[in-house]
């Protein structure tokens, strides 16, 4: 498979937003806030203002897409001093097992890497997204319960921490 990572290009946001959505609602991930944070996750040109918007490509057609939010990101939900934070990794259901979200998770890695003073990258994730906590394990991040916290009553969110 060739799967080329790049900077979602501003004609690709719509279906990006919606591959995203629904790789939340259509997993039942959002519960009693879905239609507020399906709306934030089909604003790939408000996340694109305020961090780097990735898409994962195959021949053309976009695969899924990450958020990278660089510190200081007004997107950085638990990132602190010296760390970059990945948020909204979504793939399509149909290219779902086929290295998208590896190659996505590990483009966050590299430009984590390669800004002055960045020595972790952060995330969080829900306890059913047990495919993608697979990938963050096998690519060497540790599981940090200490920091794990609650966006809304009822739904805590298990965060990771990887030293670069």
């Amino acid at each position: 498979m060739d799967i080329v990572i790049r900077a979602a290009r501003p004609a690709e946001y719509e279906q990006l937003g919606e591959i995203t959505a629904q790789a939340y609602v259509g997993d039942g991930l959002l519960g009693s806030g879905e239609a507020f944070y399906a709306k934030v996750l089909r604003d790939v040109a408000g996340r694109a203002a305020d961090g780097e918007v990735l898409v994962a490509v195959e021949q053309g057609t976009v695969l899924g897409g990450v958020t990278f939010a660089p510190p200081g990101s007004p997107l950085c939900d638990i990132a602190g001093p010296g760390e970059a934070e990945f948020r909204m990794l979504a793939v399509s259901r149909e290219a779902r097992g086929r290295g998208a979200g590896e190659a996505l998770v590990r483009a966050c890695m590299a430009r984590a890497r390669e800004l002055k003073g960045v020595t972790h990258l952060v995330l969080s994730t829900q306890r059913g997204m047990t495919g993608a906590q697979r990938i963050y394990e096998r690519l060497g991040f540790i599981r940090t319960p200490e920091r794990d916290w609650a966006p809304v009553p009822g739904l805590t969110l298990l965060t990771y921490r990887l030293e670069l």
